[in-house]
């Protein structure tokens, strides 16, 4: 699995894709902590986080999944991935952590910007760890969804938009229909926001995560079977 992710990895950084999705995050978090922070003199950071998930996982998450299995359909070589001593839940997790890796460089980039509020007050721990937690979790659950999108299509573009709008489904259609408001990824996501570790919204997104993966391994070994 290890090879894999080193692949993956080398992949990302050996193409735009990886520097445009830090760059996108940086870009994002840069912006609204100037807004929030600086403008506004507070030394509250959930809504850095809050605009992250909101603007930056919805550009992100379909751009650095969509051609995780298509990309190698396309390019000729999923034959080698199908054939690799590497277990097919293994491959699957490597990808999803080398993305999630990805993911992590600008979370941990805020320790910047955590720094710098403590130049001028003292920032509320919990509430920061909780919010980072949180955005990963969140994270999580969109990259497993965008590789499971990936898996089903031969085209990047067509994993991409699939992405894309469950990202947007997920935020706004819970948000037009109130019955479904619970299943509101997003509104799940603003729990942790407030310092609160709440294990519904853990259970939903560490499920979500596991089941979008296993789908996604399940796709694949049936692939890989007919090949």
């Amino acid at each position: 699995m290890g090879a894999v992710i080193k692949k993956e990895l080398k992949n990302y950084f050996l193409s735009p894709i990886g520097y445009v999705v830090i760059g996108i995050f940086l870009i994002v978090f840069s912006f609204f902590f100037y807004i929030t922070a600086i403008q506004y003199s507070t030394i509250d950071l959930t809504d850095l986080f809050y605009c992250g998930a909101f603007y930056g996982l919805m550009l992100i998450a379909p751009l650095l999944t969509m051609w995780t299995f298509s990309g190698e359909r396309k390019s000729g070589t999923e034959q080698l991935l199908l054939t690799s001593p590497v277990s097919m839940l293994g491959v699957v997790m490597a990808k999803f952590i080398s993305a999630m890796l990805l993911i992590l460089i600008p979370v941990l980039c805020t320790l910047m910007y955590f720094g710098i509020l403590c130049m001028f007050g003292v920032p509320d721990v919990p509430i920061y760890l909780t919010s980072a937690l949180g955005f990963i979790l969140l994270s999580c659950v969109y990259i497993a969804f965008g590789i499971l999108a990936s898996s089903i299509t031969e085209s990047p573009i067509i994993a991409g938009i699939l992405t894309f709008a469950f990202v947007f489904g997920s935020t706004w259609i819970p948000e037009m229909v109130t019955s479904l408001s619970s299943l509101s990824l997003m509104n799940n996501f603003i729990n942790f926001l407030y310092g609160q570790i709440d294990i519904t919204s853990v259970v939903l997104f560490v499920t979500l995560t596991i089941l979008f993966i296993l789908i996604t391994m399940i796709l694949m070994q049936r692939r890989k079977s007919i090949k």
